[in-house]
């Protein structure tokens, strides 16, 4: 129980983190997440004396993957509130997952991404416009980069 509890904890402090370090102190993406994951993972492999053993090799996962939450850009997740959830939902999926994790960038990608997206479609549910929204949401990409690339080319 409480070995879940540092586990979630560890998810929604990376996301946070990283969300913070990439938009709050605009390092950017990639640099936010590497620079993170570095000292956790670090401090994991030079101190696990420190972490009880059954957590050493799940830290690090957990925490890399949570990353990857926080990698998203501000013009689409913008409320910290969202991006801890999306934490929480990632880690909630790495722990009742984590036998099918093989590998470790494919399969925490790809949960960080589902994450968000859950989190990312919470206003869609709650409108009595589902698919109106969605579609109307839709369009509005499409025709927004379809007139961006005919301004460049004028």
């Amino acid at each position: 129980m409480i070995f879940t509890a540092i586990l979630i904890f560890t998810g929604i402090f990376g996301s946070l983190l990283t969300y913070y370090f990439n938009n709050k102190l605009k390092l950017g993406g990639v640099l936010s997440s590497s620079l993170l994951t570095s000292i956790v993972a670090g401090f994991v492999h030079f101190f696990p004396s420190y972490i009880p053993k059954e957590l050493v090799n799940h830290i690090p996962l957990i925490f890399i993957g949570s990353s990857f939450v926080g990698m998203v850009s501000s013009n689409q997740l913008s409320t910290f509130i969202g991006v801890s959830l999306s934490g929480l939902v990632y880690s909630l999926i790495y722990i009742n997952t984590s036998k099918f994790f093989d590998g470790f960038g494919g399969a925490l990608g790809t949960s960080a991404c589902i994450s968000l997206l859950v989190i990312m479609s919470i206003p869609y549910l709650r409108s009595n416009h589902k698919m109106t929204l969605g579609f109307f949401q839709l369009r509005r990409m499409i025709f927004k980069n379809t007139r961006r690339k005919s301004k460049k080319n004028t």
